[in-house]
């Protein structure tokens, strides 16, 4: 676990990076959050009830806390990589004997604290619209701890493929995007088509926000501990490759 002693000063620098803007990076997506509650409450809020008991806002609430996790936890890795190559400062961290783990756990580590940090800003601000307390705290701390992970390594890899900024806005808007709107954060999957509910099952992005989810009223779509087994694979496949890619110096050192 040495890598962890070098990633260090990689991790702070990415931290401080994000919160010297923390007004860009942390309070504007808050407010976007903010925005989609207030907006889709309003107007679903008497035609809408997904779980007996529960309100389309407090239903509505663990999905735009996730969403806001997952969203910023890949803008952090993904902008910080594009930003650093496109400027040429990449080549100050490359120089410098830092492995390609220490890499990963700065960028992953830094991305995890903003995605938590935005998710944290909207369970406060949303939380007089219809806070009861959760049904199980632990889920909601694992769901958004392997979320933060999950987009920052993928955040990580889109960082590295990209080349310009309008291939990150590619990836975003393909990849990322349909990715999220199609996880259930405004409805449940069962009320899809058959097609799309087939497509959604497919997302590991729906399994976090329906784990997320149960974590807060004890019920979800899917089993938690099934949902749990999912995340685990698709954090432990991308984690992986973009060890690999990190390792092997991709569109970084050649």
């Amino acid at each position: 676990m040495s890598f962890l002693v070098g990633a260090r000063p990689l991790f702070v620098k990415e931290v401080l990076r994000f919160w010297k803007v923390s007004a860009q990076t942390v309070g504007a997506p808050v407010l976007t959050a903010i925005l989609y509650l207030l907006i889709f409450g309003h107007v679903l809020q008497d035609h809408v009830e997904v779980f007996a008991g529960v309100s389309y806002t407090r239903f509505l609430i663990p999905g735009l806390v996730m969403m806001s996790v997952l969203q910023n936890a890949f803008a952090n890795s993904s902008s910080s990589l594009i930003q650093s190559k496109i400027t040429g400062n990449l080549v100050f961290v490359l120089l410098t004997p830092l492995s390609h783990r220490a890499w990963f756990a700065a960028y992953v580590g830094a991305s995890l604290v903003r995605g938590s940090a935005v998710g944290l800003g909207v369970v406060v601000v949303t939380a007089w619209f219809a806070w009861r307390g959760l049904a199980h705290w632990g889920w909601t701390v694992i769901f958004a701890t392997l979320g933060g992970i999950l987009l920052g390594a993928l955040g990580l890899i889109a960082g590295l493929w990209a080349e310009k900024f309008d291939q990150m806005a590619m990836f975003q808007n393909f990849i990322i995007v349909p990715m999220t709107f199609l996880s259930g954060v405004f409805y449940s999957v069962h009320s899809l088509p058959p097609f799309w509910h087939t497509v959604s099952r497919f997302n590991p992005f729906f399994y976090l926000i329906d784990g997320f989810r149960c974590g807060f009223f004890g019920v979800s779509d899917v089993n938690p501990w099934e949902s749990l087994a999912i995340v685990t694979v698709a954090v432990l496949g991308v984690s992986a490759l973009a060890l690999h890619l990190l390792k092997t110096g991709y569109k970084i050192r050649h």
